[in-house]
């Protein structure tokens, strides 16, 4: 059975802001194999709206870093599995994920939107 990882992407890299993202990279994946992959532009879709375009574009699994609690909210409720808390070059934690190695925190959240005080910086997970 084919699924699909997304990963919000930039230059090779995990993007560490779900919200703010401006593509994501989808992995076609068979019996743990990546079978093809494909860069797809948010064309300004934020925060809420990304959990429709992660859906309309086959997405089962995120893998991401920091995002926030109402985004959260909107993958759980729209059936897609989350991995967050996670950095580094996006094949490689994809790699890590099929074979069962990649470490990703289930709580991650930046949860400072909208509550921008001077200094907060969400333990770097979102920059």
């Amino acid at each position: 059975m084919k699924t699909k990882i997304a990963v919000p992407y930039e230059k090779g890299e995990i993007y560490q802001h779900f919200g703010h993202t401006e593509a994501f990279q989808f992995y076609t994946v068979e019996d743990g194999k990546v079978l093809d992959t494909k860069l797809v532009p948010t064309n300004g879709s934020g925060h809420g709206l990304l959990a429709d375009f992660l859906l309309l574009n086959g997405a089962s699994v995120v893998i991401c870093g920091g995002i926030g609690g109402g985004a959260k909210t909107a993958l759980a409720e729209k059936g897609i599995a989350l991995r967050g808390g996670v950095s580094g070059n996006a094949d490689e934690r994809v790699a890590e994920y099929l074979n069962g190695t990649l470490e990703y925190h289930a709580a991650a959240e930046c949860n400072h939107h909208d509550h921008h005080e001077e200094g907060h910086h969400c333990g770097g997970s979102c920059h």
